[in-house]
């Protein structure tokens, strides 16, 4: 089943400031997830199968490379066979590129928040206002989006266009 989330992705100087909000708002904490995903080529779209020891799914999605909110459609599967999946998807398609990353999950109601390391790249945030867990309408989500933009003081020059798996690790360290 298709889904839409409305998100962002930004530089975070100060992951601390995004923990303690989340947590001083009553967040609920998930974990922390150290994942791998691995992208795959497609002929649109993104195909990442991703590996951890809190998700583990094979996620479709199309979403465009811009600053600040963007809609992200997507579909996920959960997977129980990572490695025999990789193994055929990597023979049937080819790999693109592997992203690991040690991530902590927070949820406040439908709003899913992401507070990333991944070595080469740095710090990172993501907001993720999405429909799944609640109807509501994409400008409901981009508002969930913006007021979250703003309680953490996110600089417009900090939001990131692009998946992690299309950033160079050369150039942003």
């Amino acid at each position: 089943m298709p889904y839409l989330n409305v998100e962002i992705k930004a530089r975070c100087t100060n992951p601390a400031f995004i923990r303690n909000y989340l947590l001083s708002n009553n967040a609920e904490y998930r974990g922390t997830d150290e994942q791998t995903d691995t992208y795959f080529h497609v002929p649109h779209g993104r195909l990442k199968l991703r590996e951890g020891n809190i998700e583990n799914n094979l996620i479709y999605y199309e979403r465009s490379n811009q600053a600040g909110p963007k809609d992200s459609h997507f579909q996920l599967v959960k997977i129980d066979d990572a490695a025999g999946l990789k193994e055929v998807l990597a023979k049937a398609n080819g790999m693109k590129t592997v992203v690991k990353k040690k991530r902590e999950i927070y949820y406040i109601g439908n709003v899913k928040f992401h507070i990333d390391e991944v070595p080469g790249l740095g710090s990172f945030v993501e907001i993720e206002a999405g429909n799944i867990l609640a109807d509501l309408t994409k400008d409901q989500l981009k508002e969930q989006c913006d007021y979250y933009l703003a309680a953490f003081n996110i600089k417009t020059e900090d939001l990131i266009e692009v998946s992690y798996s299309d950033m160079p690790i050369e150039n942003l360290t």
